[in-house]
């Protein structure tokens, strides 16, 4: 079966092109700053600087890990739910489940090696400009010499080859059960459900301690950019239920707008919330956590400058911590949405077959894909700003006596733009492409 793997990655790469992405992205994150680890322990590193390095690879490298593992599961995921006919088949044929399994994770192995022997290069200069940045901002002394060691190269081979094997293991014996028609769907909804409420009150009590801080104190940030961060995954793990419930909602106003295709975009939004709960995740993430940190370090820089205190070097780790971590989550968060679009949209060719050959014209089909996309914006920004300001308010309230900072709106509006864009362009550019294919051929394709 590792033969079989092997061949099936050397034969379809482009199967196989979105989880290469997601382990190279990974790879090289976790990489970066883990040297920096490496590059605190050196010689020519004084204590302050040895602090502040191992301080940002530790907070950073935290969320770079958690994120990677959910970007490459989100790959394996959808990649392993486009091949169910094909492991259906293999079942038939005589292929165990121990099999398949073996078949899958080995695929998924030899795409994470691959990402990560293409990441050293870009992982190497990408620490070199990180610790350039730390010298001009003077967080480390300008004689710190860059060093790419063993703890970046044991973190990334680790976390993406963990990563990778255990999420397409994961996602296989899912499918196998489904082939031998063993389903584990209501303990897996239950299991949702539990962890959905459980982060929902853990985010709202984390969000609510703000209130009882010091207003000067440095550890002010933490408990509500947590609350944040906690809140966007318990809206995240909701996302079936509220693709079923926010579009029958606006079901009026959206066929109102678009008409017959937006009829058609809410039902087949309601009717695929499983399917596309893989793509409200990442953006309600996206949303909440970028809009919330952003917004915090405005209020945060008001206060500073408002007190006419210089900045500290404390506050300028954080400053940069929350920068370098919003900008993890940007890169990640589109990867994961652009990546789940695509295969959704473009696995739908056989149905957009059949959908022109029942007399609709490309253009109805292109305006439906697109009122589906603005369907999941609009409820992946609405839940994602909620998120966002049980953060933000608290702590601007506390911090600067203010709702929120002047820099809010602007800060949001930029957020929405790229989520909006990532959505729509890529899910319209897909189904563009899917109809390129004759409606009589695409709709004899098995799907």
């Amino acid at each position: 079966m590792l033969t079989l793997a092997l061949n099936s990655v050397r034969q379809r790469p482009g199967r196989f092109l979105a989880t290469a992405l997601s382990a190279f992205l990974g790879a090289v994150i976790t990489m970066t700053f883990n040297s920096l680890h490496d590059t605190a322990v050196a010689a020519d590193t004084d204590a302050a600087g040895s602090e502040t390095l191992h301080l940002t690879a530790s907070v950073v490298g935290g969320y770079g890990t958690l994120l990677v593992f959910f970007a490459i599961a989100s790959a394996l995921t959808v990649n392993v739910r486009q091949r169910a006919e094909e492991i259906r088949l293999l079942r038939c044929t005589g292929a165990t489940p121990s099999q398949i399994r073996l078949m899958v994770v080995g695929e998924a192995v030899a795409v994470a090696l691959i990402g990560l022997l293409a990441a050293v290069g870009p992982a190497m200069l990408a620490g070199r400009a990180l610790l350039e940045m730390f010298r001009d901002t003077d967080q480390v002394a300008d004689d710190v010499t860059y060093t790419f060691g063993p703890v970046a190269v044991a973190a990334g081979v680790t976390t993406v080859l963990v990563a990778s094997a255990g999420a397409a293991f994961l996602a296989v014996r899912r499918a196998t059960r489904a082939a031998a028609g063993a389903g584990a769907g209501a303990r897996r909804h239950r299991l949702r459900l539990l962890g959905g409420v459980a982060a929902l009150l853990i985010g709202t009590a984390s969000a609510a301690t703000t209130f009882a801080m010091d207003a000067g104190g440095p550890e002010l940030m933490a408990p509500p950019a947590y609350g944040a961060i906690v809140l966007s995954v318990a809206f995240a793990a909701f996302s079936p239920a509220l693709l079923r419930v926010v579009p029958a909602r606006l079901e009026g106003l959206v066929t109102a707008v678009a008409g017959v295709s937006g009829y058609l975009a809410v039902h087949s939004v309601r009717q695929r919330a499983t399917q596309l709960a893989g793509v409200l995740m990442p953006l309600i993430v996206f949303t909440g956590v970028a809009t919330a940190t952003l917004s915090m370090q405005a209020a945060e820089n008001d206060a500073l400058d408002a007190s006419g205190v210089t900045r500290s070097v404390e506050d300028k780790n954080l400053e940069t911590l929350n920068l370098v971590v919003v900008g993890i989550i940007v890169v990640f968060a589109c990867v994961m949405l652009i990546n789940s679009l695509y295969a959704a949209t473009s696995y739908r060719g056989p149905e957009f077959g059949r959908q022109r050959l029942a007399g609709a014209v490309p253009g109805q089909v292109l305006t439906a894909v697109g009122t589906e996309a603005a369907l999941l914006t609009v409820v992946g920004v609405f839940f994602g700003t909620i998120a966002a300001l049980a953060g933000t308010v608290p702590f601007t309230l506390v911090r600067t006596d203010r709702v929120l900072p002047e820099q809010a709106p602007w800060i949001w509006l930029g957020t929405v733009a790229i989520g909006a864009v990532a959505t729509v362009v890529t899910s319209v550019a897909t189904a563009r492409r899917s109809l390129r294919t004759p409606a009589v051929i695409a709709a004899r394709v098995v799907s």
